[in-house]
């Protein structure tokens, strides 16, 4: 059973002493519990990027012939963020685009197969499906349990290893259980047989302090989510022999180049959410600071977690306490009512459900048929945002759940 409700955490404040919500443009009339799906971009950052957008578009011809170069830029402040040499990041438009980057790049002999685990995320598991298919080959699912430990988690995943096993492919973070995998431990333990790993780190950009562990391999993160850079930002690192083979998805004139500088030249995309990207982050640090935010998203979340599975307990009788093994910071999982969101597609409708009726905007998963909400935190958020769902959400939930 979940704890009683912590203290509560006193909402976060501006420098001018207004609601943190103040720097962002978020709907008032909404309960924003989901920015672990899509983030939301601060007022400063979406200003800097319409400024470059304006830019662009008075005289287009200079700004795209030297676009390479404010890319370059912009690599160089998020690989600053991120703590990692920028010879060793490119820039990729999301954590699936960098994915597809690696899948599409790598050689994979006949009969090569992929490692995973129970809690890729989709898109990732699809395209690693594609690869192996097309090798003649095949994916191989490590069922990892929820509640595993760093220690059971990498066994799990080496022991599907095999001498077919061409990449490695695990979460950092996860999306549907949100829960931690134990990364580096996984990349060590692969380099001894010289199997290659590739990270999906979607979710680790401003969550965690040094996001990019210290392996040679491939990792990709999101800096839409957590750090709040504009969407379609994405950082692809690459360390090790392989780094070089990478290849962009489009072919454009950075083909004389090789890793990261071909990803630089990017056609006429618009990619003005790279060169803002900075701004967000740095609102941030000067407002708030990065560590107070990862303290407040975690305090806030165990309140919301502790509170909310308090109010389905009471209206249940069941206990809807999950244990994930690694918890993470900004991200809570709770056990939703027996019959709810046990698909992919239930889930969404759920979802939908509550945004549509409730005013809430919130995250719906599902794992291994069972139906989750997975809460998220952020600097705009406050503790009267998990009071409304304990009040409002959870009351309709254990109806819905009644009524099936």
């Amino acid at each position: 059973m979940f704890p009683a409700p912590l203290t509560v955490p006193r909402p976060m404040l501006t420098p001018e002493g207004q609601p943190a919500m103040a720097d962002w443009s978020l709907t008032p009339s909404k309960v924003h519990l989901n920015h672990g799906s899509y983030g939301s971009v601060p007022r400063a950052a979406q200003a800097h990027q319409l400024k470059l957008k304006e830019l662009m578009d008075q005289n287009p011809c200079p700004w795209f012939m030297g676009q390479f170069e404010l890319v370059a830029t912009a690599r160089t402040e998020i690989a600053e963020f991120l703590i990692v040499d920028p010879r060793h990041l490119a820039l990729v438009p999301n954590a699936s685009a960098g994915v597809s980057a690696v899948y599409n790049s790598l050689v994979f002999a006949p009969g090569a197969e992929i490692v995973t685990t129970n809690h890729a995320y989709g898109a990732v598991l699809q395209g690693a499906e594609r690869v192996a298919r097309k090798a003649g080959g095949k994916v191989r699912i490590a069922e990892i349990p929820l509640a595993a430990g760093a220690e059971e988690v990498c066994a799990l995943v080496m022991a599907e290893v095999n001498p077919r096993t061409a990449l490695i492919v695990v979460d950092q973070i996860t999306s549907a259980t949100a829960r931690a995998f134990p990364v580096e431990e996984i990349a060590r333990a692969a380099s001894l047989l010289g199997v290659p790993v590739l990270v999906d780190a979607a979710h680790a950009p401003g969550v965690l302090e040094s996001p990019v562990p210290d392996f040679e391999g491939f990792w990709v993160g999101n800096l839409h989510k957590f750090a709040c850079a504009p969407r379609g930002t994405a950082a692809l690192v690459a360390r090790g022999p392989q780094a070089q083979a990478l290849e962009p998805l489009i072919d454009s004139w950075g083909f004389p180049y090789s890793f990261p500088e071909n990803f630089d030249h990017v056609g006429t995309q618009d990619v003005t959410s790279w060169m803002a990207a900075r701004t967000a982050f740095d609102t941030i640090e000067e407002r708030y600071g990065w560590a107070t935010f990862r303290n407040y998203a975690r305090e806030l979340c165990d309140y919301g977690q502790a509170l909310i599975g308090e109010a389905f307990a009471n209206a249940t009788g069941q206990n809807p306490a999950v244990d994930v093994g690694m918890p993470i910071g900004p991200l809570r999982l709770i056990r939703l009512p027996e019959g709810l969101a046990t698909t992919h597609e239930d889930s969404h409708a759920v979802r939908g459900y509550i945004s549509d009726q409730l005013d809430i905007e919130t995250a719906i998963t599902t794992f291994n048929g069972q139906g989750y909400l997975r809460l998220s935190a952020h600097l705009y958020n406050s503790p009267k945002d998990y009071e409304i769902f304990a009040e409002r959400a959870v009351p309709e939930l254990v109806r819905l759940a009644h009524s099936l």
